[in-house]
């Protein structure tokens, strides 16, 4: 028969922030702790913040020294609280949108395996924003082509928005906008790098559309996507994005290390040689710590590409895949 461990409460908080922080110290001071949450579950996460309580629970042997150890970190823990808000609030000046509820830019933020490192089952992962994400993407650049593109037709308009809102795109954009420095991730996550793999940024933009647009409605949403994608739309417009789609190797080797679960690639200006009317360029491209490609070209762009060429030929060979 499993015998019973008696568990006694050492903090109480409204704060789903501060209760993990609380916990975090706990462990790191060797004690086994417990978060328990009040807070109802629901098919959308929504914050735990005034409604419900979040406990953080210890063996009842280890109650006394928990409490003392909290009550010595308090100015700490407070502090530590206090600067999480303020990384979400440099957040929310990156996206361009003030959250009434910060708690929804935190659930969008946590990634599953944080979610799975708690016991209670009182951390809520951002899997179900991301679904919503996607219809709320797809709605809203669906309706900008078909209103700013009336004359072509159903097919074009359909590979058009493929390509806007497709995996590599979504992850450059988070990227851009320094997702990764926020994510809420579990312990192996982490570790592996979860930061910059281009699937966790790009699953956690849709979720950031979703959180902006149940916290602000769907204008809030149109707005930060307009932002977002308007380049994108102006190079359809243009043309340049169905001429680049001929040789742009950027987005096939974006789209490789995507599909493999590989860091986003980074290119390098290593060099630049001749007369600035004749001046000829030399890129580095590096995926993760590794240089995958080197080349040379009249432009920093015509370099990326030939790189981007050069690191993609590399990388299949590596891998035995020789077509995706």
């Amino acid at each position: 028969m499993t015998e019973r461990v008696a568990l006694v409460v050492v903090l109480r908080s409204q704060s789903d922030i501060e209760a993990n922080v609380v916990r975090g110290l706990l462990e790191t001071r060797g004690f086994e702790a417990l978060l328990v949450s009040d807070a109802p579950r629901a098919l959308f996460p929504v914050t735990m913040d005034g409604l419900g309580e979040v406990r953080v629970s210890v063996r009842a042997e280890d109650a006394e020294a928990a409490t003392r150890l909290i009550d010595d970190y308090r100015d700490e823990v407070t502090a530590r609280v206090g600067q999480v808000h303020d990384e979400f609030r440099t957040l929310e000046q990156t996206l361009g949108y003030r959250f009434r509820d910060q708690g929804m830019l935190e659930h969008a933020l946590t990634h599953r395996s944080r979610a799975h490192e708690d016991a209670s089952g009182g951390v809520v992962d951002n899997e179900s924003l991301e679904f919503l994400g996607d219809a709320v993407l797809g709605l809203i650049i669906a309706d900008r082509l078909f209103r700013e593109f009336p004359e072509h037709d159903e097919g074009w308009k359909s590979k058009a928005r493929a390509k806007l809102v497709s995996a590599p795109t979504l992850a450059m954009l988070g990227e851009a906008l320094g997702l990764g420095r926020y994510l809420l991730l579990g312990r192996g996550e982490e570790k592996t790098g979860g930061r910059r793999k281009p699937s966790l940024l790009a699953d956690t933009f849709e979720a950031v559309v979703a959180a902006i647009y149940l916290d602000g409605g769907i204008q809030a949403a149109d707005r930060f996507i307009e932002a977002q994608f308007r380049p994108g739309l102006e190079a359809i417009r243009s043309g340049q994005a169905e001429r680049d789609a001929v040789t742009d190797y950027k987005s096939s080797l974006q789209e490789w290390v995507q599909h493999h679960a590989r860091p986003l690639p980074v290119y390098r200006l290593a060099g630049a040689r001749g007369p600035d009317h004749s001046r000829v360029f030399e890129i580095e491209v590096q995926v993760g710590a590794e240089t995958v490609g080197h080349a040379e070209g009249r432009t920093k762009k015509e370099a990326e590409q030939r790189a981007a060429e050069r690191a993609l030929s590399t990388l299949r060979g590596a891998a035995g895949d020789a077509v995706s």
